[in-house]
């Protein structure tokens, strides 16, 4: 029998991607080890989203930025775009914690929903193109290490969703063996980059003090609104660790 640490790479492509991976029926224990390897499911995000960027620098930086984003976007279904949607309209439109927690659980998107995905494209389009023939390789290292911040939230914050009711319950549980796991994978992505020489260290350990200091503010804000985090919060992580990462490597 595969082990669950195994089987969760499965489980996490499952739960990130629109990938047809099969692999059904998931245990808990699989569920629980996914979270361990979102940033490896990032980099071949990231990694798909880089060959299409490297196959449209030939017409112009800003092409392939376009359809870098639009091909990842593809692939995880805009899952974490979502996320993003969601988190804005709620901590921008609600001031208490009930009617935040309201506004997560509707799937209609907002003005603040709308403007967020909006900047969210644009800056990365945007970003990626700055990066001109730099961009594939730093799109493997930002898909993969904009995966590892939410990780840590789950290890240090509660669920602000009511356990019953969370749709991700298992997959948040993540304990510390997992963080590390998913660390692991994101510092592999990096140091790989500056190995093949397509990134200096110096932009890399700018990259990962972006991540941190963005993790570091947006868990003190969903601490303050909900007193922990959701599956939209983390998505919208993501989303801002992203940007931050192609900002600094950019």
């Amino acid at each position: 029998m595969t082990p669950p640490w195994l089987r969760g790479v499965r489980a996490a492509a499952t739960f990130l991607t629109r990938v047809p991976v099969g692999g059904f029926p998931y245990r808990d224990d699989d569920w629980r080890w996914a979270s361990a390897h979102f940033p490896l499911i990032g980099a071949a995000v990231g990694a798909i989203g880089a060959l299409a960027c490297w196959l449209a620098l030939p017409v112009s930086p800003m092409v392939a930025g376009a359809l870098a984003v639009a091909v990842t976007v593809l692939i995880t279904g805009g899952f974490h775009e979502d996320g993003l949607a969601d988190s804005a309209d709620a901590l921008g439109g609600a001031y208490d914690r009930v009617r935040v927690l309201q506004i997560l659980k509707d799937s209609r998107i907002g003005a603040f929903g709308g403007l967020a995905i909006t900047l969210s494209i644009l800056l990365r389009v945007a970003l990626i193109a700055a990066l001109a023939a730099r961009a594939p390789v730093v799109l493997v290292v930002a898909h993969a290490l904009s995966r590892v911040p939410p990780i840590w939230l789950m290890l240090h914050l509660p669920y602000a969703t009511d356990d019953a009711a969370a749709k991700s319950r298992l997959i948040t549980r993540a304990g510390p063996a997992q963080a590390l796991v998913a660390t692991g994978w994101g510092l592999a992505a990096a140091l790989a980059a500056v190995g093949l020489g397509g990134v200096a260290a110096a932009p890399i350990a700018l990259a990962v003090a972006a991540c941190v200091g963005v993790t570091l503010v947006a868990g003190w804000r969903f601490t303050a609104r909900v007193g922990g985090v959701t599956g939209d919060f983390l998505g919208a992580t993501q989303q801002l660790c992203e940007v931050a990462i192609l900002f600094a490597l950019a």
